[in-house]
């Protein structure tokens, strides 16, 4: 049968002798086979993988030993990737570089299923971050995951053999993401764990100044690092930390509190001092005066340091007794020392609160000594409102002359018109409030009050000066020269002839007589009459001279009283 084989081969037959040869092995293309070396020619390796072919590999892709020769020789049965079963020369193409990536990426998968790290080596730089060889697979390392913190000279790390931690495989697209920062800050939590165990609460330790920020600084107890606030770096007003601390210096800490969640330390070192509030009551009781330094100006005050870590604060309304509404800067300066009154002390809450015009003499107390009600001053106009004049006085500050103590005889808005911003001007003295900080003034009551006391009675006649002339009457004004009246005499007491009774016939700057007819001292009203006065002299006449029933003509009696009152004269 062997026989009729040989001489008529069936397609059976050719197959049967072919699997034969194969023995029986599967062979596809994109699969990892063994072949044995067969020869080894200048640069290639010839590699029998069963097929009727062999196939060619370059010798690098086995590597060398430490002489540079290839570490590969004839007999030797190695693994190489089928990439196709033949090419155009009939050689079969195969591959030992791929064979190891890909059995690479066979144990990568199951490196990644366990979630264990890998060793891996960084060989490059590309965009973004640098390439790592993991034993056969290239791996990407993007940039902010080569450690915990940036890291500037990536030099050291090249080329070392280290692990790495697997975050994501894509095998079909061949993209593999490593981290070394995971593998570090797992390694530095197990690290803190054990640190942290050996901590405890109120502990005295030694630390390094790591890091300066602007909140505090992290300081290396080490192998952890613990923050240290800027508050809690001494007792006194710290505005950055830079001002106590520099990087590299070695501290006296003691550890404040740990947070066995977080794992994280807070540090102090003003613990380790003296508390200076420590009966600060004692030391800086109410109404006593201080010296201390400003060290910081806010809009709503500045801090007097009183000692070091005690402060205090005055506030904008204690800065100055005439300086209202002035930003706090334009009153004292950083660094400057000042004079202060302790007017509040709260230990609880750490606060002082100081007043800086206290220190000071209150100028309307001054003001009330040098110029006792009554005196009369001097000060030049600052301001004119609808309610009055602000004069300007000693000390910067100022006193109020109200419009109704202006003039005794003019209105308020009329007398005020008379002012202007600048003028000097005198006044009275009427009343000093220091605690409302008011100063009263009148400047009617230098001239004293017209109506006080006698001076106009009912009956009386006065001499007056046309001052107006209008249709229903004339405007008069009579009395002293320091403290004038004003009248209105009206059209029907003009005369007591009723043809006489014509305003027209008066001009400004008349003077005739008038009889005062009523005084009304609340009203500050003083009613004249020039008829009234005619009246009383023609009644007056009569009675001395005789009567109309006497035969006597009233021309006759009139012209008699007035020859006698010239005689007089």
């Amino acid at each position: 049968m062997a026989d009729d084989m040989s001489f008529n081969p069936t397609r059976d037959d050719f197959e049967a002798l072919l699997n034969d040869s194969m023995g029986g092995r599967d062979f596809a293309e994109g699969s990892v086979v063994k072949g044995k070396v067969v020869g080894v020619e200048k640069d290639f390796a010839i590699i029998d993988v069963g097929l009727k072919t062999e196939g060619r590999v370059q010798l690098k892709e086995f590597g060398v030993d430490e002489n540079g020769k290839a570490t590969v020789k004839a007999g030797d049965t190695v693994e190489v990737f089928l990439e196709r079963l033949e090419n155009a020369m009939g050689e079969a193409v195969i591959s030992r570089e791929k064979a190891k990536r890909e059995e690479a990426w066979t144990r990568l998968e199951g490196v990644y299923a366990r979630n264990e790290p890998v060793m891996g080596a960084i060989v490059g730089r590309v965009k973004g971050g640098f390439t790592v060889d993991l034993g056969g697979a290239s791996a990407f390392l993007p940039g902010s995951q080569v450690d915990i913190r940036p890291v500037r000279d990536v030099g050291p790390l090249m080329g070392k053999e280290q692990p790495f931690a697997i975050l994501k495989m894509d095998r079909p697209r061949g993209n593999i993401v490593v981290s070394r920062r995971a593998i570090l800050e797992e390694a530095r939590a197990e690290q803190r764990t054990e640190l942290v165990s050996q901590l405890q609460e109120g502990e005295i330790r030694e630390g390094v100044v790591k890091n300066i920020t602007d909140y505090g600084a992290f300081v290396d107890l080490g192998g952890i690092d613990g923050l240290l606030h800027v508050t809690d770096m001494s007792w006194k007003r710290v505005n950055h930390p830079s001002q106590v601390l520099a990087v590299g210096d070695t501290v006296k800490v003691q550890i404040v509190k740990i947070n066995p969640d977080t794992q994280r330390i807070s540090l102090g070192m003003k613990q380790l001092q003296s508390d200076p509030w420590d009966g600060v009551e004692a030391k800086y009781p109410v109404g006593a005066k201080f010296t201390g330094r400003i060290t910081n100006i806010t809009d709503y005050g500045a801090f007097v340091e009183l000692e070091a870590g005690v402060e205090g604060l005055v506030h904008v309304s204690e800065m100055s007794w005439t300086k209202k509404n002035v930003h706090p800067g334009k009153i004292v300066s950083t660094s400057q020392e000042v004079d202060v009154v302790v007017l509040d002390v709260d230990p609880s809450k750490r606060r002082v609160s100081l007043g800086l015009k206290q220190a000071l003499a209150n100028p309307w107390e001054a003001f009330l000594e040098a110029h006792p009600v009554g005196s009369a001053v001097e000060g030049e106009v600052k301001n004119a409102t609808e309610f009055g004049l602000f004069i300007g006085l000693d000390n910067d500050i100022d006193g109020m002359v109200h419009l109704s103590d202006i003039d005794w005889s003019v209105p308020g808005e009329e007398a005020m018109a008379r002012y202007k911003k600048g003028d000097m001007v005198k006044a009275k003295v009427l009343d000093v409030d220091v605690e409302k900080e008011r100063i009263s003034l009148g400047i009617k009551q230098l001239a004293g009050d017209p109506m006080s006391g006698d001076t106009f009675r009912k009956n009386q006649t006065v001499t007056v000066t046309v001052t107006e002339v209008t249709s229903g009457g004339i405007e008069v004004r009579f009395g002293e020269d320091d403290a004038p009246m004003t009248a209105f005499i009206r059209k029907s007491d003009l005369s007591r002839d009723r043809q006489e009774q014509r305003p027209e016939r008066f001009a400004v700057g008349d003077r005739v007589d008038a009889q005062i007819t009523n005084v009304d001292k609340a009203a500050r009203r003083v009613s004249l009459s020039i008829k009234s006065l005619e009246m009383a002299e023609e009644k007056e006449a009569i009675e001395q001279f005789g009567s109309s029933d006497s035969g006597a003509s009233l021309g006759d009696i009139l012209g008699a009283a007035l020859r006698e009152r010239a005689s007089k004269e």
